[in-house]
């Protein structure tokens, strides 16, 4: 009794904290948790928008390891993902480290590419959609003004569409991540840069010796935050390509898009499956789980070794 009198007296003295709580911790339950029980709970399940309700077990995964559209867009997203982090990366920091000298006119010029980042990722897509245009798109007629090209070219053909993705993909999330960069890079002391401009660390050393080491964390987290959202990507696919064309450009996640929400098209069903896309959604997750865990794995090795 009393160690019950205690926890209900230690709630009693919290309970406006855990009243502050509750609205937060409500919509968690609302927006993840149910989902995720909903779909692992469907995934055992044939259930479509025609009402079909009907347990078949495993029979789901049976069919996405045999499903060629799933395998062709599970290594899509495999290379948009790899390919997307290391452009990315190297371009964000470099602009980091640029942007963080004193040098004129910085502010406008971290305005100008963070500028990307507020833009709608719908509206941002078709701009680009229209510029890559092959008849009459402004992207083609710069290179035949310039001469680099005689006649257009055809952006959104099987071997050049995932090309012109991570383009306008890339433009998009390098402004965020220069950010994150930038921020850690504010962090580091003036003294530290002084210190070492006597020890004679001036220069590319500066940066290999000095700066990298100390930006190591920060580093560490936005290449995660880089990798769960680069396997996440696909609004900018489904605005340009659609997934196509041949499923060039079909990822994952459009893919259990297309399942959950069919649009009638020839990359996808014309009707709603909910158990098999559940199925599908889940095995992504569990994916994109591994990957991660097997970055932070790594990153915490090359911690301890550094």
């Amino acid at each position: 009794m009393n160690k019950k009198s205690g926890l209900f007296a230690a709630i009693k003295a919290k309970r406006t904290v855990y009243l502050m709580l509750l609205p937060g911790l409500l919509f968690l339950v609302v927006t993840s948790l149910y989902p995720i029980v909903w779909i692992l709970r469907f995934m055992f399940y044939n259930y479509t928008s025609f009402g079909d309700f009907e347990f078949i077990g495993l029979q789901n995964f049976v069919t996405l390891a045999k499903d060629k559209v799933f395998w062709q867009a599970f290594f899509n997203t495999l290379f948009y993902a790899t390919a997307k982090i290391l452009i990315t990366m190297p371009i964000a920091f470099a602009l980091a480290y640029i942007l963080n000298k004193k040098i004129k006119g910085r502010t406008f010029f971290r305005s100008v590419f963070f500028f990307p980042t507020i833009i709608s990722v719908s509206i941002m897509s078709m701009v680009f959609y229209l510029i890559f245009n092959p008849y009459n798109g402004s992207a083609n007629q710069i290179l035949m003004d310039l001469g680099l090209i005689k006649a257009p070219i055809n952006w959104y053909e099987s071997s050049r569409a995932m090309g012109t993705v991570l383009i306008v993909s890339v433009w998009g999330a390098v402004g965020n991540y220069m950010i994150y960069f930038l921020s850690g890079l504010q962090t580091i002391s003036s003294e530290v840069y002084e210190s070492a401009d006597l020890d004679g660390a001036v220069g590319f050393k500066r940066l290999w010796h000095i700066t990298l080491p100390m930006m190591a964390p920060i580093i560490q987290m936005v290449v995660m935050l880089a990798i769960t959202q680069a396997f996440k990507d696909y609004e900018t696919i489904l605005v340009m390509t659609g997934g196509g064309p041949n499923n060039a450009t079909n990822v994952l996640y459009l893919y259990i898009y297309k399942l959950m929400f069919p649009t009638g098209d020839s990359l996808g069903s014309t009707v709603q499956q909910y158990g098999y896309g559940s199925c599908v959604a889940f095995t992504t997750a569990v994916f994109v789980g591994i990957i991660t865990a097997l970055y932070l794995k790594w990153s915490a090795k090359m911690k301890e070794t550094y």
